[in-house]
């Protein structure tokens, strides 16, 4: 390894630096204020599990994201959390164990053993809320709500909420009867929507043409709320009359709530098989060619710890958020230039009062640790603590 890289970083794992890094800090800060204002109580999951644990529930995505280790004192493999739903699952179900319905959030670091889109990060800081213990739709109304009133206290505007339903498509392919092989092969061409190759695989594997047909057309399930009754014949023999039901009631709802936010819906929206059980939803804004923020129901994800739960939440990056804020919103304080000592024969005691008084106060004190003109400057400072008539002044510089 030469010098040079030494200082490289493995790809799309990133630092974060001034002043970015104090910008993130105050919006974690003031994303876990907004949490708890809204009645959440905050979690703090280990980085690490013990493999078996942390792959309990978790879906094909999230397992091919997991770093695993050996741990030097057990010998046994740990797994190093790439997303943090499912330890919250293990915690409300075996630590905690309450039978109310609970609200967690979270922010903590994970990290990805690669890339989950083309320009995403590997070690996102990720931010959370989630309720348990409630199947009611009020519950998903509420984390999408906090999850769109995040994003506009960060100053985000034009967003976009994307909403689908796992259940219609689990109802579809249910009745076809196919082998969980041949589930699977067909969840990932209808998740990437590559219709060439859906086409070829239906003609092999799928012998009613009705079927066919409604399966090539499930990539073309999207649009506006016109949706739902363009659908209600084509879907009325697959049981999902109360599935179209709640998608309903919840966009009339969001459209009262929030009718400043687009809504676009999309019943092909397909995201880990194993992890989601019924409506998923993602965030977007325009500056941002992917989600900003993400959730859904995940239902059984408990189940495995002995205590399954109806469960819905939503999580995001941090990190991106910060990136998309406007400066604006960010929390400019005074950056005061002050002297370490007093000069001989002057007020010492005075000086470390004020100072101590200004930093109570919210503004920024940084002690020069010479008497150099420009150092102020190079402190990036805006302000000067002097002593002029026998008292220390805050000055513009």
């Amino acid at each position: 390894m030469n010098n040079t890289d030494r200082w490289l970083l493995p790809d799309a794992i990133e630092e974060v630096q001034p002043p970015m890094a104090t910008h993130v800090e105050a919006l974690r800060r003031r994303t876990l204020d907004l949490f708890q204002a809204w009645g959440y109580e905050q979690v703090m999951p280990p980085q690490a599990e013990f493999l078996e644990s942390l792959q309990v529930g978790l879906g094909n995505d999230l397992d091919l994201l997991t770093f695993k280790v050996t741990d030097q004192l057990s010998g046994r493999l740990l797994g190093i959390s790439p997303d943090l739903t499912q330890q919250v699952a293990r915690m409300d179900a075996h630590s905690i164990g309450r039978i109310a319905v609970a609200r967690y959030c979270y922010c903590a670091p994970v990290l990805h053993a690669r890339k989950s889109s083309l320009l995403s990060s590997r070690n996102p800081l990720q931010v959370g809320a989630e309720i348990y213990g409630s199947s009611e739709l009020a519950a998903d109304i509420e984390v999408i709500c906090l999850m769109v009133e995040l994003a506009q206290s960060f100053g985000l505007e034009s967003l976009t909420l994307d909403i689908g339903h796992v259940a219609i498509y689990h109802a579809v392919v249910d009745s076809l009867g196919l082998p969980s092989a041949l589930q699977s092969e067909l969840y990932g061409l209808l998740r990437q929507r590559a219709l060439p190759e859906l086409k070829e695989w239906l003609n092999v594997h799928v012998s009613s043409d009705a079927h066919r047909k409604l399966l090539m057309s499930m990539p073309t399930w999207s649009g506006g709320v016109e949706l739902l009754d363009r659908l209600d014949d084509t879907l009325r023999a697959f049981a999902v009359n109360d599935t179209l039901i709640a998608l309903r009631e919840l966009v009339n709802v969001l459209q009262k709530k929030h009718p400043e936010v687009r809504l676009h819906l999309d019943l092909a929206e397909l995201r880990d098989y194993n992890y989601h059980t019924g409506l998923v939803f993602s965030l977007f804004h325009k500056e941002h060619g992917h989600a900003i923020a993400k959730g859904g129901r995940y239902d059984d994800t408990g189940a495995a710890y002995g205590r399954s739960r109806p469960a819905t939440g939503f999580s995001a990056d941090l990190k991106t958020l910060g990136g998309l804020t406007d400066p604006s919103i960010r929390q400019h304080r005074r950056r005061i230039y002050a002297p370490m000592l007093a000069n001989e024969g002057h007020d010492e005691a005075g000086l470390q009062r004020v100072i101590a008084q200004l930093r109570a106060e919210g503004s920024v004190v940084v002690q020069g640790f010479t008497q150099r003109a420009e150092e102020a400057a190079e402190l990036e400072c805006s302000h000067r603590l002097s002593e002029l008539s026998g008292t220390w002044q805050v000055t513009p510089l």
